[in-house]
């Protein structure tokens, strides 16, 4: 035993343990499982693998546009609606039907006044042009009243008081009581001619005052239905919310077509119905200034003129 030990060189001893250390760790290779090498992924992968939170989405969702989708619903529901004057009417609550019947009845109420007293105004006014120059080249009142006979005309209506009060007057004492009735008889004609020429301007300023907020009353029926419609659909899309809205501002849009026009035409009238009261106010101190002259013209018993003395 002893010799085969010493037979046994230091070398050949190295080189089994080194083979004995190759061979195990061969082995432990072998048993081991193969790992994977990592690589990097691309960015298409990358942007396809990322994941979005909750509140991310809440963010992009309004910066995104409608989708085709979404459009084409929204085209097909307004398609469905006439937004035509008359279609929106057609379609319109009955309450604002009923206040848009009203205004354009107002509307055409404020031109047919207009056509009307626009007429009235200007014959009135040609008539007072023509006869003025009768009045001022008459010499006595009863000259005055035998050129205007038988005309229906604000000056023959003056000449025809002056002539009466004189008559009931008889004989003259006091010329100028004489005047004083007669011109107050003459300012009451001016003031009822002002007044007769005014009827019908009234209706236009409770037009122009009142037709805004009867259009407005509309409006306001009409946005509380569209609200009521989409809380009925729960829905805030706007092809749900734009016709209501629209026949509601229809009736807006009538009220300002009624009161605006009706506006007008009543400062227009107001101003010519003074012009025309002007006019009349220089017929009667025309015909004030006639009766004067005829006073003082009377003959000695101071007798008014175109009477016959009582013995």
């Amino acid at each position: 035993m002893k010799s085969v030990i010493r037979d046994v060189s230091p070398l050949r001893l190295l080189a089994t343990l080194l083979l004995g250390l190759t061979l195990a760790t061969s082995a432990v290779a072998d048993e081991a499982p193969p790992t994977a090498t990592a690589t990097p992924p691309t960015t298409s992968e990358a942007s396809s693998n990322a994941t979005v939170t909750p509140a991310e989405q809440t963010e992009i969702a309004p910066a995104l546009p409608e989708t085709a989708l979404e459009e084409a619903e929204m085209s097909e529901a307004l398609a469905g609606h006439d937004l035509s004057p008359w279609g929106m009417y057609q379609s319109a609550d009955v309450v604002v039907k009923s206040v848009m019947i009203g205004l354009l009845l107002a509307s055409v109420l404020t031109w047919t006044i207009w056509l009307a007293k626009s007429i009235e105004l200007l014959a009135a006014k040609r008539r007072l042009r023509r006869e003025m120059p009768v009045l001022k080249a008459a010499r006595t009142l009863k000259d005055a009243g035998n050129s205007m006979d038988g005309e229906a005309c604000i000056s023959h209506r003056l000449v025809q008081d002056a002539l009466e009060e004189v008559k009931l007057t008889g004989s003259v004492r006091e010329a100028d009581g004489l005047k004083e009735r007669v011109s107050f008889r003459l300012e009451r004609l001016v003031a009822a001619s002002g007044r007769q020429m005014s009827q019908g301007t009234g209706v236009l300023a409770t037009i122009g005052s009142t037709a805004p907020f009867v259009g407005l009353f509309g409006t306001v029926w009409g946005i509380m239905n569209s609200f009521i419609g989409i809380a009925k659909s729960q829905t805030t899309n706007l092809a749900v919310v734009a016709p209501g809205i629209a026949e509601a501002l229809l009736a807006t849009a009538l009220g300002l077509v009624a009161a605006i026009p009706a506006v007008v035409i009543y400062n227009v009238f107001a101003r010519s119905i003074a012009g025309y009261k002007a006019q009349v106010a220089d017929a009667s101190a025309q015909v004030l200034l006639l009766v004067s002259r005829d006073l003082d013209h009377l003959p000695s018993e101071r007798q008014a003129p175109h009477m016959v003395k009582v013995g």
